[in-house]
């Protein structure tokens, strides 16, 4: 059976492990628009969090396995059609991630100066789409919307010093950026309490051992909060601690209020500030505005609200939900979903194991079921001849890997894990070596 994995994050290894390792022989194409796999695990975990990018290492032992091939460089919807998917292959496992960001829907949201959240950290990893942002951090005063993790990672990524820095597989160009910023603080603003933040524990605990940045929290804020789940519970107490604290006059500080809501983003020609709202909880614990309004001087504000699914052409979409309409990753027989598109962005990168599990045992009951029609084009030939035909330069896993050794060796020489490379054009080209051979 031929299995065609559409993404290369974590729920589309996780989807090609639980297939290859099945009673019945399988084979994966795992199609991927970008040159490298690895999905959020390369491009969106924070570059000061390495150990857990060594989840990695888990997909290379998957795709070191027979029967699995990466096809590179290989965009669905322009190089490859949802059609041609269920023509070449038995059955179509999309797992493609949530890849875009959720709107505020406020005044003044595209003003310059005012991000997506993703924008920023696909830059500071290294997206070669996201190079040619110019992020002017040259402000004494930035505003993360959100109470997230992503919220504290850029949070935090605009409070590490040179030392925190250096080590990290950051880009130059945003190290540098971070390293030469004026700005002094840094406010972290979520529309409800802290018992109702995101966070998880650890990400928060980070924050109160930055070497640059105090950390302050208004205890007003926390009287009466009452956890509803053990990391509720845990996040209190962190954010106790950080309330007792005394500033020590660190360069820049990283301050968290909450019950506030963006109302507008304000400026002429760029951010100059945001109207924020205070909040009320109603018993339902969400969020009800009060008259209490107030005006913070900023020069940029990062909209860190959460990720939301993209339609992709050929197939069915709830534009509601940012998902793939399906019941345990089963869109119809053959077609398949895997992560945050059949879920929506919610959990941590082990939590997409146990999701694929469940969209690969759903599509091998349909095979042994007898509901996967037959596919007489089926076939990698097939495949390989199409993308050929349409001029496609694949990189296959070989090109990756000689892209990771170009990194890694350059990492090697400065004492970092990787300096990515962050163009289309130097991605290729080392991918392209593998395929000119020696010499």
């Amino acid at each position: 059976m031929r299995v065609a994995v559409v993404g290369s994050g974590p729920a589309g290894f996780y989807a090609a492990g639980a297939l290859l390792s099945a009673d019945l022989p399988v084979e994966v194409d795992m199609i991927e628009r970008l040159p490298t796999p690895w999905g959020l695990v390369r491009l969106g975990v924070a570059p000061d969090h390495p150990k857990l990018k060594t989840v990695s290492r888990a997909f290379e032992r998957i795709a070191d396995q027979p029967g699995f091939r990466f096809l590179g460089n290989v965009e669905f919807g322009r190089d490859l059609h949802h059609a041609d998917l269920v023509r070449l292959y038995d059955a179509v496992v999309y797992a493609v991630g949530a890849q875009t960001d959720r709107r505020l829907g406020v005044p003044g949201e595209d003003l310059p100066g005012s991000w997506a959240a993703t924008e920023f950290v696909a830059w500071y990893n290294g997206h070669p789409d996201y190079q040619q942002l110019d992020f002017d951090l040259a402000v004494d005063r930035a505003v993360v919307i959100g109470n997230g993790n992503v919220a504290l990672d850029v949070a935090r990524m605009l409070a590490l010093t040179h030392e925190e820095l250096a080590p990290t597989d950051a880009t130059d160009a945003s190290i540098a950026a971070i390293e030469s910023s004026p700005i002094r603080e840094i406010l972290v603003v979520g529309r409800r309490g802290p018992a109702q933040a995101a966070f998880t524990t650890p990400e928060l605990q980070e924050m109160g051992e930055l070497a640059g940045a105090d950390v302050v929290v208004d205890p007003a804020d926390l009287d009466g909060a009452q956890p509803h789940d053990t990391n509720s519970e845990r996040n209190l107490a962190v954010l106790h601690d950080f309330a007792v604290r005394e500033p020590v006059g660190k360069p820049r500080r990283v301050v968290f209020r909450f019950f506030h809501s963006p109302v507008a983003i304000l400026g002429e020609e760029r951010v100059e500030g945001v109207e924020l709202v205070r909040n009320e909880l109603d018993a339902n614990e969400r969020a009800v505005p009060t008259e209490t309004h107030e005006t913070v001087q900023c020069g940029l504000v990062f909209r860190s609200v959460g990720y939301h699914g993209v339609e992709l052409p050929g197939v069915v979409f709830d534009a509601v939900s940012g998902t793939i309409p399906n019941e345990r990753g089963r869109v119809e027989p053959g077609v398949y979903c895997a992560g945050w598109i059949k879920r929506g962005p919610t959990g941590v990168i082990g939590t997409n194991k146990k999701d694929a599990a469940e969209t690969v045992e759903i599509l091998l009951e349909d095979a042994a079921a007898g509901r996967l029609a037959p596919r007489p084009d089926a076939t990698a030939a097939a495949v390989d001849a199409l993308l050929a035909e349409r001029g496609v330069p694949v990189v296959e896993y070989a090109g990756w890997t000689a892209i990771d050794e170009v990194e890694c060796a350059a990492g090697e020489k400065s004492g970092r894990p990787r300096v990515k490379l962050c163009s289309w054009a130097e991605l290729l080209a080392a991918a392209e070596r593998v395929a000119a051979g020696p010499g």
